[in-house]
């Protein structure tokens, strides 16, 4: 019998939700989606104290699936509606009602990353990569991410990141604001555990009101930074840069962008 793509846990007041497609990074596939956005679905349910969200084997998640379409959803949707579906999923983080911890425990690129900047706190993997390489795709950034990494390492930082497509160690990420804690990777999920425990051991209605307050506004931001970005990653993904990227990561060369 296939393993779930997404598997939910709960014990103690944690719920615990972890990305279980090791295999293949535990990438943005449709498979994986649709089981993480039915999981959170049973974690809104059950209503929890804390969720921590995390990954199975040496990724995080590292982000599209680029074997796959990036773009989900019928013919009958627009291209730019295509895109917002796929990220939707992910970011429907926004809308779980209690503090979310990410143990970060490998590398977290593209959407994985994007992810990862949806949660309250992050927990990482010292030895893993983050960051956002959209334009080492030929694509525009997606899943909100202009606007949810300048908030937490600044303008000047971000446009580095974000423009040059590069990818950043876990104590670069600690000192830029990105994680909260950057631990080795055998101890990611203890910490990212004893810090839900923490929050699930604290009085529930202030820390849920707490966390409405310190999200009510940011909910709105990141899907209107998503949805703006959905529309001009739609564009880019027609471009012939777009199909050298996708075709230069597969094959494991340097991709040539001749801008068009």
């Amino acid at each position: 019998m296939a393993q779930d793509a997404v598997v939910y846990e709960a014990r103690d007041g944690v719920a615990v939700v972890t990305l279980n497609r090791p295999d293949n990074r535990n990438s943005m596939t449709q498979d994986l989606l649709r089981a993480f956005r039915n999981v959170l679905q049973q974690v809104n349910a059950q209503s929890p104290r804390c969720l921590v969200i995390t990954g199975r084997g040496s990724c995080f998640c590292a982000g599209a699936d680029v074997r796959e379409s990036l773009q989900a959803g019928s013919d009958d949707l627009l291209p730019h509606e295509r895109s917002m579906l796929m990220y939707e999923p992910f970011l429907s983080v926004l809308d779980v009602s209690v503090p979310v911890v990410a143990a970060i425990n490998g590398h977290a690129v593209g959407g994985g990353f994007g992810l990862a900047l949806l949660a309250d706190i992050r927990v990482g993997n010292v030895s893993a990569k983050y960051g956002a390489n959209f334009v080492r795709l030929g694509i525009h950034s997606g899943m909100g991410i202009s606007h949810t990494l300048p908030l937490l390492v600044g303008a000047a930082a971000a446009a580095e990141m974000l423009l040059t497509g590069g990818l950043i160690d876990g104590e670069r990420a600690h000192r830029l604001g990105i994680l909260n804690h950057a631990v080795p990777a055998d101890e990611v999920m203890p910490v990212a555990e004893n810090i839900a425990r923490q929050i699930a051991s604290a009085a529930p209605i202030p820390v849920r009101t707490i966390k409405q307050t310190l999200s009510s506004s940011r909910r709105a931001a990141i899907r209107d930074a998503a949805r703006r970005e959905a529309q001009l990653q739609a564009e880019t993904l027609q471009t012939a840069d777009a199909k050298e990227g996708m075709s230069a990561l597969l094959e494991k060369r340097p991709p040539s962008f001749l801008g068009h």
